[in-house]
């Protein structure tokens, strides 16, 4: 295949943009019980809503280092932080943190109880700073500073 997405035999092969990647990706998840953290009834979600989880041993450490929290969610096992919509793309959240698309919480037999309500209307703890302290506590460097193999 050549670089403009055609084959030698001369076929128009699709070309896929990034977004198209991550929605394909989404739809390969396999549903199961559907459990959403509530975002307060006086808050907005302009640019939707999606959640990253760490183990509740990480939380109190990350705290400190966000210069912005949003809505923080905890249970006993995970604390959950609200981030806009599509915060995973391109970026590679290090395990054992856990993204949710639209702030579904899987397997969980109770929804987390909100530990933090930010003042004002909008409940996202912004994305850069979130990944880059939870790379920080877990000990994982960012995906962009990643030496880059051939």
């Amino acid at each position: 295949m050549s670089a403009r997405g055609t084959s030698s035999a001369g076929a128009v092969a699709p070309v896929l943009s990034l977004d198209t990647l991550v929605r394909l990706k989404r739809a390969q998840r396999s549903p199961g019980p559907t459990r959403r953290l509530p975002v307060p009834q006086d808050m907005t979600v302009p640019l939707g809503c999606d959640a990253v989880s760490v183990p509740a041993r990480f939380g109190p450490l990350l705290l400190p280092r966000l210069p912005r929290v949003g809505c923080v969610y905890a249970d006993r096992a995970n604390w959950w932080w609200i981030v806009p919509s599509d915060s995973d793309v391109a970026l590679d959240w290090p395990a054992p943190a856990y993204y949710a698309t639209g702030a579904v919480i899987p397997d969980a037999p109770d929804t987390p109880g909100l530990i933090h309500k930010p003042a004002g209307t909008v409940p996202y703890t912004p994305p850069i700073p979130l990944y880059l302290a939870v790379c920080r506590v877990m000990g994982t460097t960012p995906v962009w500073s990643r030496p880059i193999s051939a």
